[in-house]
């Protein structure tokens, strides 16, 4: 009875942190057209999902991250239901991924980004663009596809950080 007292806020607050972080990143939708800077987008989403559900699929489940794709649609303005989609799309290719390996290794979960990524966001360009009828500016999917990849090994420290902080503080 008493072990059921001694969890703390931050016991809490860092076994749900990645659900929390996923859902301030869509509903931000962090955007850097303030700081001027012509061409430059990331999807920060796509990199916490790829992560953290190939990692460890604890801390982010399947329903979070597909009310997290309608909450992306209503802020970003497009069909109800692509960007869960894809998000659950990005789930099933990390699925396979830890089902195939037999040891982690950065440079193939790089490089298994780098299609997903890909696959995903040619998936949502033919669904805008053939189905939807919605003008896409394909430099900017192209570019964004860029620095997403770009970044991954950034956040791939950042996240590696923050489960090791999240295992200790289960541990305590």
């Amino acid at each position: 009875m008493s072990s059921l007292n001694k969890t703390s806020f931050y016991q809490i607050f860092f076994s749900y942190f990645p659900i929390i972080l996923l859902f301030f990143s869509v509903f931000n939708e962090i955007d850097f057209n303030f700081l001027k800077i012509d061409y430059f987008s990331f999807s920060f989403a796509h990199i916490l999902i790829f992560y953290w559900t190939l990692r460890n699929l604890n801390y982010l489940g399947y329903i979070p991250i597909f009310l997290a794709g309608i909450i992306n649609d209503v802020v970003i303005g497009i069909p109800m239901g692509i960007s869960s989609f894809c998000f659950l799309i990005i789930c099933s290719v990390t699925a396979y991924i830890r089902y195939i390996t037999l040891t982690p290794n950065f440079i193939k979960d790089w490089l298994s980004f780098l299609f997903t990524i890909l696959l995903i966001n040619s998936i949502q360009v033919i669904i805008l663009d053939l189905i939807f009828l919605i003008e896409i500016d394909y430099l900017s999917y192209l570019i964004n596809t860029g620095f997403t990849f770009i970044f991954y090994p950034l956040f791939f420290i950042i996240f590696r950080y923050l489960d090791k902080k999240i295992i200790l503080q289960k541990d305590d």
